[in-house]
């Protein structure tokens, strides 16, 4: 007995040492790693590394920069079912323990020291692993997981569990860059979590143990396990009823890899988004969460791209068959393997413009035999391709297509497009062109297409490329001259020009487009059938310098403009941006707006810290500057001005605001009289109904349309802009190397054709749009060759519109006929300035 005391003492006494050594090291460990743990309390306001947001103004995901794809949670946005499944398979305690599970560390010790399995429960707490996540690496060393203990105890004394659970669901990698259980829901399901399935809940949930190796896209035999594995932990902590557990493992895997794509195309106007951002931000404009919300409409940008990629397909049409876009030899494979190493690099090859890629396998005499990108074996048939005359030049095109051989053989790669679901030969075009279209009355950007596909080239057209806008500059001009006590009325000679001009030194003689030329016209004729040496003539009337000036109202530079005759022709450079800007002032009644394409910026926590306050139109309002005039003095070229007139700059506010404050109303700037501003659209309005934007009133059959083609010399570039009172869009149509488009090619068939598809859409089911007619303009009866008043009972008199103090007084005499049809021979072609009537200039 004594012996048996005294061994069981010792025991004791040995039992207490160990406690003791246990608690001398445990205190021995804390205090030498406690001075080296982090401050748990930042874990509250930690700032996940959250990806950049752009939308449309109607929601739609147009990009997201960063590396990783997460969006972050509240607990409450989170559902029961998944706090169950993923409590139930990584911490089936995590509401009892305080940090660490004593029994769930030995159980799992245990079941990898007995069985080996790693498909059991963890060894580690949600809250150890929310520390190890955020604070430690992965070495799996002894102070490592002394620090993760230490962590955890420290948490769960300063966070609440609710808050660790969030942190746990926002944080994880689970695959595919997504990041956090709503990324994860995005990129397996495409929906929100709050949207799934139980049994995809579970797989969510069955992912955080080894999200590379068992997700459903990489392993599904593994994924499928798992999520089952997860069911049935469910099933034993009663969250499940038997007949719901068995309903739910019988369930398929349906996870597809949905993408972190955007839902609209618009990547042109993304990347302006992104530029901007960090040049504001930094690289925490990738990483900050914050989310933008532009003015795109995605219904108008859809058919900005459409039609952009409309016109320009059927101008590269027109022009010829390029060839095809590579050789996939099958030498040295069986037929078999030609066909599965042609699945395979066809499928590997991007689409383009929508155009998708397919690979030649067979030809035959009507038709070839085709493997389209992820499609089966189909049929081009030779009547799909008898467009496809070789291209020798710009100009000239190869013989008739007679046989599929002409096209392609077996190997070839080329691009096909669906059109009413059949198959038809497409090519990627080699012109490039730009679309813009704005809100006139306020400058948001509705639409934005840089080029034919970001992919192909991220060069954005629609604010980088500078052209020659040609004719579709003269409206700017005739404006002045309106100014200038013009009438649309006022009779202008189209007869050609000879003159020495030092500016240009040369001698200058411009053209009509076909070398065609009607003699005296009235000023709206010469607009709408876009006749240059009228134009020349009412630029050399009313002055170069006041003419350069008079732009500076549409926001042009003057300093920049063309300082001779060419200036009405539309010689000097600028983007399709600038032109639209210019003819929102036609479209909104005379007012200056300024282009903006971020309405809104929030930060992670979706407050607010940017909102667009543009300046708007307002007709009449007292607040909106007159920078040109007052109602009761200065002429129209006066050079004074109430507010300053800057070339178009697409910048935000200099400073972004912490919280939005209630600012002051902006109007835009009137910059055009009301009168003018009428006159003008009128004239306008009549090139679509009857002059060289026919095509448009024929297509849409609206009378508020309003607009100017323009094409330059050789046809180098090719425009349309044009408006009603809701949009203003502007076409252009041409290479990135300046050469020409060709000789059939100009502003009415090359760029005309995508701004009506574009229109189609914009104003379907819209109703009229007009500028309403201000005071000030009357109604004339007039004789149309004189500009002066018609006689009563004159044949052939119309009505014409003017400025109530500009309107003719005159009754007109008989009509004076200039004979020019020899042309000038040489000189200055004023010398029949004095056999006119009052109303012609020269």
């Amino acid at each position: 007995m004594k012996l048996l005391a005294k061994s069981t003492q010792a025991v004791l006494w040995t039992l207490y040492a160990l406690i003791c050594a246990l608690v001398l090291i445990s205190a021995s460990v804390y205090l030498y790693l406690a001075p080296t743990l982090p401050e748990v309390e930042t874990l509250r306001d930690i700032q996940l590394q959250t990806p950049m947001r752009i939308f449309s103004a109607d929601n739609e995901l147009i990009a997201e920069f960063g590396e990783q794809h997460r969006s972050p949670l509240h607990y409450e946005q989170i559902p029961t079912q998944f706090i169950q499944a993923l409590t139930a398979v990584e911490d089936s305690r995590f509401e009892e323990h305080l940090g660490v599970d004593p029994v769930g560390f030995a159980r799992a010790v245990l079941t990898v020291l007995t069985t080996g399995e790693t498909d059991g429960p963890g060894g580690s707490t949600l809250t150890q692993q929310v520390a190890r996540n955020f604070f430690l690496t992965r070495d799996k060393t002894i102070t490592r997981k002394f620090t993760e203990i230490l962590l955890a105890f420290q948490m769960e004394r300063e966070l609440t569990k609710e808050q660790i659970f969030e942190l746990y669901a926002n944080k994880h990698f689970l695959g595919y860059r997504s990041y956090g259980i709503q990324a994860a829901a995005d990129v397996y399901y495409g929906r929100d979590i709050n949207d799934l399935t139980l049994p995809e809940l579970a797989m969510i949930a069955g992912l955080h143990q080894a999200p590379s190796a068992a997700n459903p896209l990489a392993n599904p035999d593994r994924a499928l396990r798992r999520r089952n594995f997860v069911l049935g932990r469910m099933h034993e902590m009663n969250y499940l009823s038997d007949a719901s557990y068995e309903e739910a493992i019988k369930v398929p895997l349906t996870a597809q890899y949905r993408g972190n794509g955007p839902g609209l195309e618009a990547a042109y106007l993304a990347e302006m988004v992104r530029a901007f951002m960090v040049e504001r931000y930094g690289d925490a404009a990738y990483t900050d969460g914050y989310t933008v919300h532009t003015t795109l409409n995605s219904e108008l940008q859809e058919a900005a791209t459409r039609g952009l990629r409309k016109t320009l397909s059927e101008y590269s049409r027109r022009h010829g068959y390029l060839g095809v876009e590579d050789h996939i030899p099958a030498a040295g494979h069986t037929p078999p393997e030609a066909y599965a190493h042609w699945r395979e690099v066809v499928n590997g090859t991007p689409r383009f413009g929508g155009l998708t890629p397919a690979i030649v396998v067979r030809a035959e005499a009507r038709r070839l035999w085709i493997l389209p990108r992820d499609s089966g074996l189909t049929t081009l048939e030779l009547a799909d391709m008898e467009w496809a005359r070789e291209r020798i030049d710009v100009d000239t095109l190869g013989p008739a297509v007679s046989t599929p051989f002409n096209i392609a053989v077996p190997g070839d790669l080329i691009r096909v497009e669906q059109i009413d679901g059949k198959w038809q030969l497409a090519q990627i075009p080699n012109a490039q062109g730009a679309m813009v279209s704005l809100a006139p009355n306020d400058g948001s950007i509705q639409a934005l297409v840089g080029g034919y596909d970001f992919l192909l080239s991220k060069y954005n057209r629609a604010i980088q490329a500078n052209r020659q806008p040609g004719s579709n500059f003269k409206p700017f001009v005739y404006s002045a001259a309106l100014d200038k006590d013009f009438t649309p009325a006022t009779i202008v000679n189209d007869a050609p020009i000879v003159r020495s001009d030092e500016a240009l030194e040369d001698v200058w003689r411009p053209r009509n487009s076909g070398d065609r030329y009607l003699g005296p016209i009235p000023l709206r004729q010469a607009l709408y059938q876009s006749r240059n040496l009228s134009s020349i003539r009412v630029l050399d009337s009313i002055g170069v310098n006041y003419a350069r000036r008079y732009a500076a109202r549409f926001g042009f530079d003057s300093a920049k403009l063309a300082n001779d005759m060419t200036l009405v022709l539309g010689s000097t450079v600028m983007s399709p941006l600038e032109i639209a800007r210019g003819y929102a002032v036609f479209a909104n009644g005379g007012y200056l707006i300024d282009p903006y394409f971020i309405s809104t910026i929030e930060d992670n926590s979706g407050n607010v810290i940017f909102e667009a306050n543009p300046a708007i139109v307002c007709r009449g309002c007292p607040e909106t500057p007159t920078p040109y005039w007052t109602e009761e003095s200065s002429s129209p070229d006066s050079t004074a001005t109430g507010v300053d007139i800057e070339p178009i700059a697409l910048n935000l506010e200099d400073e972004l605001i912490d919280e939005p404050t209630r600012t002051e109303r902006r109007y835009a700037p009137q910059v055009l009289t009301s009168q003018t501003a009428y006159l003008i659209d009128s004239m306008l309005k009549d090139v679509v109904r009857r002059g060289t934007g026919l095509a448009a009133y024929r297509e849409l059959g609206r009378d508020d349309l309003g607009g100017k083609t323009g094409t330059t010399n050789n046809a180098v570039d090719a425009w349309f802009t044009g408006y009603n009172g809701d949009y203003v869009a502007s076409t252009w149509v041409g290479y990135d190397n300046p050469v020409g488009l060709g000789q059939i090619e100009f502003g009415g068939r090359a760029a005309l054709p995508g701004w009506i598809e574009f229109m189609k859409t914009a104003l379907n089911g819209k109703p009229s749009n007009s500028l309403p007619q201000p005071v000030g303009i009357v109604r004339v009866r007039i004789d149309p060759q004189t500009g002066l008043l018609a006689q009563p009972g004159q044949a052939g008199a119309i009505f014409e519109i003017f400025k109530e103090d500009n309107a003719p007084t005159e009754y007109s005499r008989e009509s004076v006929t200039i004979d020019f049809s020899g042309g000038n021979n040489g000189g200055d072609s004023d010398s029949s300035d004095d056999t006119i009537t009052p109303q012609m200039l020269f």
